[in-house]
C-alpha cells in the first residue's frame, strides 16, 4: 500500500459521536481542495461516521483502517 501522507492531522481520541465529525467538518472548511487530512479516534461509529460524512460532502475517503483500539482515516478535500 502506498503511504499516504497528511496535510493535517486531527486526533479525535476519546471523543465520542458526533464529535469526532464535527471536528472534521470545521477543519476540513479551513483546507484547500486537494489536501489530506487524517482523523485518529477511538469512536467505534466512526467506522460508519466518515465515510458517510465524505459521501455527503464530496470529500474522498482514501483509505482507512483500526490500529491498537484507534480508527485511522485519511480524507481528501474534495472541491
Amino acid at each position: 500500500m502506498t503511504q499516504l501522507t497528511a496535510d493535517v492531522t486531527l486526533d479525535c481520541t476519546g471523543l465520542a459521536c458526533p464529535l469526532p465529525i464535527l471536528k472534521l467538518s470545521k477543519a476540513i472548511a479551513g483546507m484547500q481542495p486537494g489536501q489530506i487530512i487524517e482523523l485518529i479516534g477511538t469512536d467505534s461509529g466512526s467506522k460508519d461516521d466518515v465515510p458517510a460524512f465524505c459521501q455527503r460532502t464530496n470529500n474522498t475517503l482514501l483509505a482507512s483502517r483500526e490500529e491498537g483500539g484507534r480508527f485511522i482515516f485519511y480524507v481528501k478535500k474534495g472541491l
